[in-house]
């Protein structure tokens, strides 16, 4: 009989063994909840595609808001759906719109027991659906846009956002925001920089939670999936531009690209467990397939065995009662 001197099942044995000797560990405090906020509606919407989400109106808001800082999480990320759009997203950077509404509320009720976070994006706002304005010919303008992000980083930062989901992928955002933030005197407030965002398939769900009105794709500013050295690209020109946070996004598609920016990275990184990620386990789940529980924790483990600092994820309350 064959009797091997190296056993490495030994630190297999037990439940406990097994917890003694794990290399990664979830916390609530790594974990940041996404929430929506819709204008126009007087009781949370649920959202077909993510079973389990919600548009909230901005007394819900406060609720789950509540529950998430008594869970212990990190932080939220608000994104707004406004009932009016146009082709600048004025919206966005109006005091009294949705967002900024939404951001005051929570940021009074729960600022100082998690951080409120906001994404800064115009897609939201736009009746055409993209992350910046048009040109003439129908393309996005990256310069024009980073002015409306200026903008928007100045409403949100007032509005008492204490990070800045830049997420829109516009060549020099970063710089642009942090210009403009510093200029105003909001010199604490942070930037959340999507670095390695791509044109991701796994959006689908989310187009539906913020009632997307985008025709065409956004492959001329998001990366191409196929690229790997891109996503470190991107993620050094962040840096260089005085970004706080580092995002990588998608994150189970991109386990790579993660694990490579937190190798080069020196501030915390980031990634986002998107919508198509979530609704997948949640179909699953729902259909027998695959154990629901161990598979959300199995996603979340391997996203920060990769690298990530925290994650986004709309399982973030949930999992924090399972890890209490």
């Amino acid at each position: 009989m064959l009797h091997p001197t190296v056993r490495p099942r030994r630190l297999r044995t037990t439940p406990a063994m097994r917890r003694l000797t794990a290399e990664t560990r979830l916390h609530p405090a790594e974990l940041i909840l996404p929430v929506f906020v819709r204008e126009g509606i007087d009781e949370p919407r649920p959202i077909a595609s993510m079973p389990g989400v919600v548009q909230h109106t901005v007394d819900s808001l406060k609720a789950a808001a509540n529950e998430a800082a008594e869970a212990g999480i990190g932080g939220l990320m608000l994104f707004g759906v406004p009932e009016v759009r146009d082709a600048v997203g004025s919206g966005a950077t109006d005091p009294n719109g949705i967002l900024n509404v939404a951001t005051r509320a929570v940021a009074a009720e729960v600022g100082d027991a998690l951080v409120v976070q906001t994404d800064l994006c115009l897609d939201e706002f736009t009746d055409h659906g993209h992350c910046g304005v048009l040109d003439a010919a129908g393309a996005v303008d990256n310069d024009a846009t980073l002015e409306r992000y200026r903008d928007m980083a100045l409403a949100q930062a007032d509005a008492g956002s204490r990070i800045l989901g830049l997420s829109g992928m516009m060549d020099g955002q970063v710089a642009a925001v942090r210009d403009a933030l510093d200029s105003e005197g909001f010199t604490d407030t942070a930037v959340l920089a999507y670095a390695a965002k791509y044109a991701s398939s796994f959006y689908g769900p989310f187009r539906e939670a913020v009632d997307s009105q985008l025709q065409g794709d956004r492959r001329s500013y998001q990366q191409d999936p196929a690229n790997r050295r891109e996503g470190l690209r991107e993620a050094r020109l962040d840096l260089d531009e005085g970004a706080d946070i580092l995002m990588v996004k998608p994150a189970l598609s991109y386990l790579d690209v993660l694990s490579d920016v937190a190798a080069i990275s020196d501030i915390p990184v980031w990634a986002y467990q998107v919508s198509g990620e979530y609704s997948m386990v949640e179909a699953a789940a729902a259909n027998g397939w695959i154990d629901r529980e161990r598979a959300v924790l199995e996603t979340l483990t391997s996203i920060r065995r990769a690298g990530a600092d925290a994650v986004l994820t709309y399982w973030a309350v949930e999992v924090a009662g399972w890890l209490k």
